[in-house]
């Protein structure tokens, strides 16, 4: 990165700028704020914040936070109170912002440098003391210690899993806490690897390198996304370039391969495009996210005994969905349309866990990221 750009990319991260907030005018159970990340080059709304009723799927604009840089990845806190980001670019970094539930805006505190290239994802440790960033171009993991107060401390570890001068390149593109908190679980989309490392709760060093164990997935998979199911026992991968989700079962910190499922069943060969994989609230039944070539989300039905899943249906969406979103109450999913520049609302069918169309949709450019707040 030359001198000038990385000037205007530092600038811009040191500022904050919120417009005017629409305070809403009540909140109760069913109510929801909705913070939305976006790719942005500082001039459009990086990030968003919009009030949304979980029984009825209306939303009203809250404020919004400009001159960020590819905002691209969130996570909040466990109380709510802080939303951390990564700042996907060349010369990656990660923010972080206090949230006030009162009047629904963010105010910077603080950033540092991943030290490595296009952080792509970020988790928070479920007691809120560390956050780790998957560096998607600098193949590794960056560790950082928060304060109480949410301000970002210095890196604390940079963790390679496999040395940088290896034929096949890492490309990290996920890092997930197990439900228990007790190990972190890392998806190499350019090796089909998928790891998992011990915590090391009340240390200095969060994670520990030497306890890595890896499942190899088959090859030109490109696992992407992972989703704990509420036993803590299954786990789901989405793998972008085969299109298909891995059912995992994990025991001791180890994983084995239950079956492999077509999410992108579109015709012909070469990488699909798939991007996201989220299960509803009861565990029922799993979603998953295609881009490139048939642009939807695929349906499946889990089974209660064995968690296998079979093919339920599947729904078009909008231009290039990415990341998308459930309500905790079930009724709704929130698919973020990159190209078409915006939020579907679909209402899940109880029954038959099927999305349809409710005719509502938020306006946002370029979202990418959508995360809840209560």
């Amino acid at each position: 990165m030359n001198s000038a750009l990385k000037n205007s990319v530092l600038f811009l991260l040191a500022l904050c700028a919120c417009q005017s907030p629409k305070t809403p005018d009540s909140r109760n159970n069913d109510r929801l704020y909705l913070i939305v990340g976006s790719y942005s080059d500082g001039t459009t709304s990086g990030l968003s914040v919009y009030d949304f009723d979980t029984q009825t799927g209306d939303f009203a604009y809250v404020s919004d936070v400009k001159d960020l840089v590819n905002p691209s990845y969130l996570a909040v806190s466990p109380d709510g109170q802080r939303v951390y980001s990564v700042n996907e670019t060349a010369n990656g970094a990660v923010s972080s912002f206090a949230f006030d539930k009162l009047t629904g805006t963010l105010s910077r505190i603080n950033y540092q440098f991943t030290e490595s290239a296009d952080p792509c994802y970020i988790s928070i440790a479920p007691d809120g003391s560390f956050l780790v960033t998957a560096n998607y171009s600098g193949g590794n993991l960056s560790v950082f210690p928060l304060h109480k107060d949410g301000c970002i401390r210095p890196l604390l570890q940079n963790i390679a899993l496999h040395p940088a001068s290896e034929s096949t390149p890492s490309h990290i593109h996920s890092v997930v806490f197990a439900p228990d908190g007790q190990s972190l679980w890392v998806t190499d989309l350019g090796r089909d690897e998928i790891h998992s490392l011990d915590v090391q709760a009340g240390t200095e060093s969060l994670l520990r390198p030497d306890s890595r164990r890896t499942l190899h997935l088959q090859a030109g998979s490109g696992p992407r996304h992972l989703a704990f199911h509420p036993n803590g026992h299954l786990l789901y991968c989405i793998n972008e370039l085969s299109g298909t989700v891995a059912v995992l079962n994990e025991e001791a910190g180890r994983l084995s391969v239950v079956q492999y499922i077509a999410s992108d069943t579109t015709a012909g060969s070469g990488p699909k495009g798939s991007a996201d994989i989220h299960l509803s609230p009861d565990g029922k039944y799993l979603y998953a996210s295609n881009r490139l070539k048939a642009d939807g989300i695929a349906v499946f039905s889990v089974d209660p005994e064995n968690g296998t899943l079979t093919r339920a249906g599947y729904q078009e969406t909008g231009v290039h969905p990415r990341n998308f979103i459930l309500t905790p109450n079930g009724k709704f999913l929130l698919c973020a349309n990159r190209d078409s520049h915006s939020i579907q609302i679909f209402e899940i069918d109880p029954d038959t866990g099927l999305l349809h169309r409710s005719g509502k949709e938020i306006p946002v450019d370029k979202p990418v990221c959508l995360k809840w707040i209560e």
